[in-house]
């Protein structure tokens, strides 16, 4: 059943599940672990904790080369043996997320490293509706 519909940006090397590939990963998976409840709008995330920055365009400008991880991450994990899960293909080990990203980002636009990115306002809303163990099809 679809509850709502949101804009995001996918990878820009398009999709694909192997390791290292920076594509984003398709089929079936599931909400692995929901980081970041009760953080700000644009916390700045590393290594899935927050750095106590937050997300303005002067820090951008301090750090040009940042993927930027913001707001919320819901970490996904593949379903699918053989195809995203386990060996050379598993999502959840390929750090492979839902996450919030700048503003200025354009959305509905290849641009990723292989993460699902959305706005940070719309992040905060799914993340409050969606528990851990959803199912999440990528197509």
């Amino acid at each position: 059943m679809l509850l709502h519909r949101y804009p995001v940006s996918t990878a820009a090397n398009g999709v694909g599940e192997k390791s290292g590939s920076y594509c984003t990963p398709r089929g079936k998976h599931i909400i692995r672990a929901k980081i970041g409840v009760n953080q700000p709008l644009n916390t700045v995330f590393v290594g899935r904790r927050p750095t106590g920055e937050i997300y303005t365009p002067e820090l951008a400008a301090q750090h040009p080369g940042r993927d930027w991880i913001l707001t919320r991450i819901l970490w996904l994990s593949g379903s699918e043996i053989g195809f995203n899960r386990l060996g050379t293909c598993d999502t959840m080990r390929r750090y492979i997320y839902i996450h919030g990203t700048p503003d200025s980002t354009k959305l509905s636009l290849p641009g990723s490293k292989g993460c699902v990115r959305m706005r940070n306002t719309d992040l905060v809303e799914l993340f409050d509706i969606v528990p851990a163990g959803t199912e999440v099809i990528m197509e």
